[in-house]
């Protein structure tokens, strides 16, 4: 079928659409707590005649249209929970759960994602292969997430998902363009933590304290001055500090100081030497100014995303039938996701629509408290999983 009477089809059920993700943004809920989400998710797909299974892996919800011959199968994924941010948007559907807001966009992909699931049930003898919905929680926690335990309770078997595909909403790119890359695309997000314990006293005499504030500022500068020191600079990595504690008053030298920060890598081998670099260095400043500590790492950190170049080729010219939309490359992101346990389990294609718009005043990144995504362009990203559902080979 031609896309452009998909489109139609897909622009008639549009208020739907976005009454679905008003709905979500509303009601926003946290990793591991997107119950009412789910229950919500079921019963859109009950009311579209679709096969589906809740509580996988959480609160995932996998749906299920059986096709052609039943050989092969793709996945269609959409993330649902949000962030611990109070929204300031001015919306008038903005959160109503003080403190928690759908600040990244994941109201949109699960309401483009039902939208494709409702036109697609409609096209079943259309399709030649078995399509899967997979709807996932706790993307944003980090370590384990909702993938994982998704992937663990059998969301791509029964059947087998050959490929995954799925979207991110993204303020960096303009409204009316799809930004796709083959390869990396987004960074491995790895955890840390350093704990420096010295000796407290008083502020006027540092000389008969152990000051962790010092020690913590040599292990700052040090951790630095790995990217520039140690690792080939072709390759992107990015270490940051971006939490510190320490202190009760200010001339009181603490005993102890507490760090966290990230660090991102495109590349599995520099994820590793990175982190063993860091354990070698960590220590030994603190030691060597006789205090203690140690640096630890979030365990079951994302690996890197990974767009498998076949599968990305493929999807680009299915989503270049689309005259709408301009398909532009973009550079590798540092910013971490979940998808990328289901790429490693099964080749595909993550991709990110633009949603910046400057006339609307829509130019706030993802994450932030003033974060909305253009609406306006919801009907393109249901329309490119309907497309890749009918066309991907």
């Amino acid at each position: 079928m031609k896309g452009s009477d998909i489109l139609k089809e897909i622009e008639a059920i549009e208020d739907e659409i976005l009454t679905i993700r008003r709905h979500i943004h509303e009601h926003p809920e946290l990793s591991f707590h997107e119950s009412e989400t789910e229950s919500f998710i079921a019963s859109k797909l009950e009311e579209y005649g679709i096969e589906f299974k809740k509580g996988v892996g959480g609160h995932g919800v996998v749906g299920l249209i059986k096709a052609g011959n039943g050989k092969r199968t793709i996945g269609l994924r959409a993330d649902m929970d949000a962030l611990p941010v109070s929204e300031e948007t001015g919306l008038p559907f903005s959160s109503k759960v003080p403190g928690v807001m759908h600040a990244c966009g994941h109201d949109s992909h699960v309401a483009m994602l039902l939208g494709a699931a409702k036109i697609l049930a409609k096209h079943q003898k259309d399709l030649r292969q078995n399509v899967k919905f997979l709807f996932q929680p706790a993307e944003e926690d980090g370590g384990e997430g909702g993938a994982l335990p998704m992937i663990k309770d059998g969301a791509l078997e029964n059947p087998h998902v050959d490929h995954v595909f799925g979207i991110h909403v993204m303020s960096n790119s303009p409204s009316g363009t799809i930004a796709i890359r083959s390869g990396p695309v987004m960074a491995a997000p790895d955890l840390f933590k350093i704990d420096i314990i010295g000796k407290g006293g008083h502020g006027s005499e540092p000389n008969e304290a152990l000051d962790p504030i010092f020690i913590g500022a040599q292990v700052i500068n040090s951790i630095y001055g790995i990217r520039s020191r140690f690792m080939n600079q072709i390759n992107p990595l990015v270490i940051s500090v971006c939490m510190v504690s320490s202190g009760t008053k200010d001339n009181i030298i603490p005993e102890k100081m507490h760090m966290e920060g990230t660090i991102r890598t495109l590349d599995e081998s520099m994820r590793a030497e990175v982190k063993r670099k860091m354990s070698e260095i960590v220590p030994r400043i603190i030691e060597g100014f006789g205090a203690k500590g140690h640096i630890s790492f979030k365990e079951n950190a994302y690996p890197v995303t990974y767009n498998d170049p076949a599968s990305t080729e493929k999807v680009i010219e299915i989503l270049k039938t689309i005259p709408q939309i301009k398909v532009i490359d973009i550079g590798p992101i540092m910013g971490g996701e979940d998808v990328s346990r289901f790429l490693e389990k099964a080749p595909g294609t993550y991709y990110f629509m633009g949603t910046r718009n400057e006339s609307k005043n829509l130019v706030f990144p993802n994450h932030s408290s003033k974060f909305a995504a253009d609406e306006d362009i919801l009907k393109y990203g249901a329309l490119s999983h309907v497309l890749i559902a009918l066309n991907f080979e």
